[in-house]
């Protein structure tokens, strides 16, 4: 399965009201975003499912995605991608998706990066890297639910995603 890892766009410092939970893109990272998700289909990439935190900024994030895509692929919140949750309890929450061959999962750092590093190492902290809001790395992964036996395709940083679209 390859597995795309996108953390969510520059949300809003805070939101007016419902705390973290309802942050927002910006309209600067809503252009951006755009760009980056024209990028993604420009160089080829197809995702089966777009699974997103149900946090705003990253359900948004999503569905601009998916718009990029015609709408095309179909987009479903998971808990597990919520901001402050643990990298392991993300691994378990995504085993479901296991056999679907392009996943492309929206969410926050530190977790996407904990992730990542869960994925290529068996531990959250065997690897340091900090994905940049709008970034996009892209592992294949021999048997999704398993720490380590990941292979690591690609980092691409949102500057990459617009120059490329």
């Amino acid at each position: 399965m390859m597995l795309y890892v996108l953390r969510h766009g520059v949300a809003e410092e805070t939101a007016a009201e419902g705390g973290d939970r309802a942050r927002r893109l910006t309209p600067a990272g809503r252009k951006k975003l755009r760009a980056a998700a024209d990028g993604m289909r420009a160089i080829g990439l197809r995702f089966d499912l777009i699974l997103t935190s149900p946090f705003a900024r990253a359900a948004e994030t999503a569905a601009i995605v998916a718009a990029a895509y015609d709408g095309q692929t179909p987009v479903q919140e998971l808990a597990a991608l919520e901001q402050g949750h643990a990298p392991a309890d993300m691994l378990r929450g995504l085993r479901p998706f296991a056999r679907r061959p392009r996943l492309l999962i929206v969410g926050h750092e530190p977790g996407l990066s904990g992730l990542v590093a869960l994925l290529l190492t068996g531990a959250a902290d065997g690897f340091r890297m900090v994905l940049k809001k709008g970034g996009l790395v892209t592992l294949e992964v021999h048997e999704l639910g398993r720490r380590s036996g990941a292979s690591l395709r690609a980092v691409l940083t949102p500057r990459h995603l617009r120059r490329f679209g």
